[in-house]
């Protein structure tokens, strides 16, 4: 192995193991990792700034206009109400009702997106019912990703896959990945009630207090609502049609973001941009120029393709590996960059004589998506969740977080195990 990748190897795992034990903040964290890359000479800055997915920070940032020129509308406020009542105000109830509702928004819109709007709401009713949120985020964390496996726009892994391999259609992605992500779900659903049913309790009368809320009187502002609900449409629609648009996601989120500051005036911008959760973005920014060490020295790429030469182009053990190891790797590594990595290694073994490749495009898509639950830095959800959630007093930490979503992957990763062989490879 060449100098330069020990040396990106060796700074990866001092920043990656500094960022777990949280004592410096994990932004800081991860741009230093960054800046030291270029450094020590092991990429260039104009190499670092090719890996930066500028893609996923303008689709970051653009949402998080929108979710903050929204939530001044009240808007959030009234669906956590509206939610809290169909669940008769118990906690357990609403924590599996606010996890549906995040898992098909995430089917059908972006993982960022969904989470963007979801945690206002979290946060509200929690603060209502004088419970703690961090098992709602959680919760939500965790079928924000299961969603997102489901269909083709839910998660960049899956857009980059499709975008590769054009014979995996839009209905393509639901018919084969659905199945299983309904079944993940409805056990998560099932553990998640097992798990918090003694754990979260209010009282009677906070219960009551929360019924008995006028829905109609939340909303401050309607004629601004009408303004978000029209731009939040118009975007979400974007999102639908942006690859026959030929457009990429985030010009469609950047491209409402702005035009709602258009339409709401000046004295919004400012307000809009200081609530942008930037350390969340330069986290990313420091990740993406940190993993790219491991990317231009031949590291990631190394140990994909001696990974697949261990199966010995046998379909069931490179399903099986891809799966795991797309699995574990995305749990720790940035799932965006590796698929980029595995997408052509997949595709040079169907040069090389595999015939059936569909399971394992199947088994990447999975392994990739379900992967992120790991841990807190696996998907750009994960993070966004954790940021907000900081910034409103509820700190998400990395341990706990990984006691939590490690077993849940790992258990999602057997099922969808289980499925490839018997759907694919029997």
């Amino acid at each position: 192995m060449e100098q330069q990748a020990i040396w990106a190897i060796a700074l990866f795992l001092i920043i990656y193991a500094l960022i777990i034990s949280e004592k410096i903040h994990r932004t800081i964290t991860a741009m230093i990792g960054g800046i030291l890359m270029i450094l020590l000479g092991i990429v260039d800055q104009e190499t670092a700034l090719h890996h930066i997915d500028f893609n996923t920070l303008g689709l970051l940032v653009g949402m998080m206009v929108i979710v903050s020129i929204t939530a001044e509308t009240g808007l959030f406020t009234s669906i956590a109400v509206i939610a809290a009542k169909k669940a008769k105000g118990e906690p357990v109830r609403i924590l599996v009702a606010l996890s549906l509702v995040t898992a098909v928004g995430s089917a059908f819109l972006d993982n960022v997106t969904t989470v963007l709007l979801m945690v206002p709401v979290t946060l509200d009713i929690t603060r209502r019912l004088k419970v703690s949120p961090l098992p709602f985020l959680m919760t939500q964390i965790v079928v924000c990703n299961v969603g997102g496996t489901a269909t083709l726009i839910g998660d960049p892994p899956n857009i980059m896959i499709g975008s590769a391999v054009k014979e995996l259609t839009f209905m393509a992605f639901i018919e084969n990945l659905a199945p299983i992500a309904i079944i993940i779900l409805i056990v998560y659903m099932a553990l998640f009630i097992l798990i918090y049913r003694n754990k979260l309790q209010t009282t009677t009368e906070l219960k009551h207090e929360l019924l008995n809320i006028d829905t109609a009187k939340l909303i401050k502002n309607p004629k601004l609502l009408r303004k978000c609900l029209a731009v939040l449409g118009l975007t979400i629609l974007g999102f639908f049609l942006h690859q026959a648009l030929h457009l990429e996601s985030a010009t469609v989120a950047l491209a409402g973001a702005f035009l709602l500051l258009l339409l709401t005036g000046e004295h919004m911008m400012e307000q809009a941009l200081a609530r942008v959760e930037w350390t969340t973005i330069f986290f990313f920014v420091g990740l993406f120029v940190l993993v790219s060490g491991l990317i231009e020295t031949g590291v990631i790429a190394e140990f994909a393709a001696r990974a697949i030469e261990w199966t010995g182009g046998d379909p069931v053990a490179a399903s099986v590996l891809i799966l795991w190891l797309s699995a574990i790797a995305s749990a720790f590594v940035d799932n965006i960059p590796f698929v980029a990595t595995m997408i052509p290694m997949i595709q040079e073994m169907g040069r090389m004589g595999v015939e059936n490749l569909e399971p394992l495009w199947w088994s990447l898509a999975l392994g990739a998506c379900l992967g992120g639950n790991g841990t807190l830095v696996g998907a750009s959800a994960n993070l966004i969740v954790a940021g907000v959630a900081g910034r409103e007093g509820h700190p998400i930490p990395f341990f706990k977080f990984l006691k939590f979503g490690f077993p849940l992957m790992l258990l999602s990763i057997v099922f969808a195990n289980i499925y490839i062989y018997f759907r694919y490879l029997m």
